[in-house]
């Protein structure tokens, strides 16, 4: 082999050891994975959100290696329920936003597995861009012209009996950017007009984009939520739960069943994603 080639392949080595991190050691199947998604559509080409978007066929292959290792689904509240004692290959799939695609694309293959999950919906949800609020200049108005599910679509999805309500606040504010009083109004309208509206028990949070401080985590458990999602990238280990700061496994549009296969063996793809 010339010293060329071997140059080559050490370096393609090392790069696919730094995005997929195959060395680190797998985490216990005992821990439960919390994984993160927001939309199940084709990428669009030149969107600046394509990271959002896992395509239907790539999230059939998710579910379906989920099933082949038998993998148990749960809901959030399910799985707090559980205490210290889960299932062993505990997964749970959360959906933030209310993207019209979840019923469109996810609900079928949900179907099809026998699948839970918790949908994390944003009560004024229509003709928003939320996106700005975490970075001006992403007012390409790409989110605010996805479609949101409508309320009978959000009804559909609950009355498949596989898919539970969480929040995501009434309109998907950055939280450093409001005061106390205007934070709690978002906690607890939003938890009121979702459980009048659907008439269900919203007992879960997201904290929009994941901005959040350990006392807004306070105030959410004030306003009688049991339990809130970060965006945190990683997974719950034994002693180190916190139900109002719970980590999650981001799953990307951009991953193919190799990054969601060691994102599943560890909470992460790769040595820093």
């Amino acid at each position: 082999m010339s010293i060329l080639l071997l140059s080559l392949v050490v370096i393609l080595a090392a790069i696919f050891s730094f995005r997929y991190a195959w060395w680190r050691p797998a985490v216990s199947s005992r821990v439960p994975r919390i994984l993160m998604y927001h939309m199940i559509a084709p990428h669009r080409r030149g969107a600046r959100f394509n990271g959002l978007r896992v395509p239907p066929a790539q999230f059939e292959r998710q579910l379906a290696w989920l099933a082949r290792n038998n993998w148990t689904s749960l809901t959030v509240s399910e799985l707090l329920a559980a205490g210290d004692a889960p299932p062993q290959k505990s997964v749970v799939l959360t959906f933030d936003d209310g993207f019209a695609d979840n019923l469109e694309h996810a609900l079928p293959l949900l179907k099809k597995f026998n699948v839970k999950a918790t949908l994390y919906l944003v009560v004024d949800r229509h003709e928003r861009d939320w996106s700005t609020a975490k970075k001006a200049h992403h007012n390409s108005g790409e989110l605010k012209n996805e479609a949101k599910l409508a309320d009978d679509q959000v009804r559909l999805l609950l009355a498949s009996g596989l898919v539970e309500l969480g929040s995501h606040t009434l309109t998907h504010p950055n939280f450093l950017k409001l005061t106390e009083e205007e934070k709690l109004f978002e906690l607890s309208e939003s938890k009121n007009r979702l459980e009048k509206l659907f008439g269900v028990a919203v007992q879960s949070f997201a904290y929009p984009f994941g901005i959040y401080t350990p006392e807004d985590a306070k105030l959410v458990e004030r306003c009688g939520y049991s339990s809130a999602v970060t965006t945190t990238p990683g997974l719950n280990l034994p002693g180190a739960v916190d139900r109002f700061q719970l980590k999650r496994v981001k799953i990307s549009g951009k991953d193919n069943l190799l990054a969601f296969i060691m994102r599943m063996r560890g909470g992460r793809r790769g040595w820093k994603k």
